[in-house]
């Protein structure tokens, strides 16, 4: 397993992207997403935002940022905001094993994407 400072690493060579999935929610990730996904074993992340998209508040915004930040105690708070900081939704997680202290990913025109791939 990749230290989180790998992951992070490894996640700055995604600038754009050349491959789409399609998630069963009728959303696509980049291949970057599919990478965090992959090494942190957090394909729940891309179902959160899937599910994002049924409610009303949150589908209204053409632009979506996804923040999580990771607590000491494993606990975690996703905040989604609408990219102006300001923000729609916040949901809190008991314990959640994603390795990295925070992350962000954006979502737009269907696409879920990390910054770097804008």
């Amino acid at each position: 397993m990749k230290t989180p400072e790998q992951i992070k690493e490894d996640l700055m060579q995604f600038t754009g992207t050349t491959t789409y999935f399609k998630h069963p929610f009728n959303i696509v990730y980049t291949d970057g997403i599919k990478f965090l996904a992959d090494e942190c074993q957090c394909y729940w992340l891309i179902d959160l935002v899937a599910s994002y998209q049924f409610d009303k508040k949150v589908r209204q915004e053409d632009f979506q940022v996804y923040k999580l930040k990771v607590n000491p105690d494993k606990s975690a708070i996703v905040e989604i905001s609408d990219g102006n900081e300001n923000i729609i939704v916040t949901q809190e997680l008991e314990f959640t094993d994603f390795p990295l202290e925070e992350i962000m990913i954006w979502f737009a025109n269907g696409v879920c994407y990390l910054p770097s791939e804008h």
